[in-house]
């Protein structure tokens, strides 16, 4: 894939991804940020608690849409400038998760690029909404 410019980019361009998140997932997600909270880790805590079972730590969701930022749009050589999100319902193992990414607004002077990010399942609910405010790179990568 290429990456693209500033001045490709248009308002309403859009990307995305889809992943499964699995219990590996969770587990190395946990070790990698010492986040061992039994909502993420242990079953029969979580079964006691209103999600009737363990959920994915929530910043998983959020990651999804680095591939779609980093790959696809701007893509290679970007640099993601900050993420915001708000969470709608639990992501649990086994669920499917698309991550898109729609062009919002174009920062002509600092050649910033506002995304706006939405995640479903595979039920089409959606699990998580943000924001990503990413600088593309000067040039083409190819």
């Amino acid at each position: 894939m290429m990456s693209k410019t500033f001045e490709m980019i248009e308002i309403g361009d859009s990307a995305s991804t889809s992943r499964t998140v699995t219990e590996t997932d969770i587990v190395m997600y946990a070790g990698l940020t010492a986040d061992f909270n039994p909502m993420h880790m242990d079953e029969e805590y979580a079964r006691q608690t209103p999600f009737g079972g363990r959920i994915a730590h929530g910043t998983i969701t959020l990651g999804l849409i680095a591939p779609v930022i980093g790959m696809q749009l701007p893509g290679k050589g970007c640099v993601l400038l900050g993420i915001s999100g708000s969470f709608h319902k639990p992501v649990k193992i086994g669920d499917t998760i698309r991550a898109s990414a729609r062009v919002a607004e174009k920062d002509e002077k600092r050649k910033f690029i506002k995304l706006e990010l939405l995640y479903t399942n595979q039920h089409r609910e959606t699990v998580a909404m943000g924001e990503a405010l990413v600088k593309p790179t000067p040039r083409v990568l190819e």
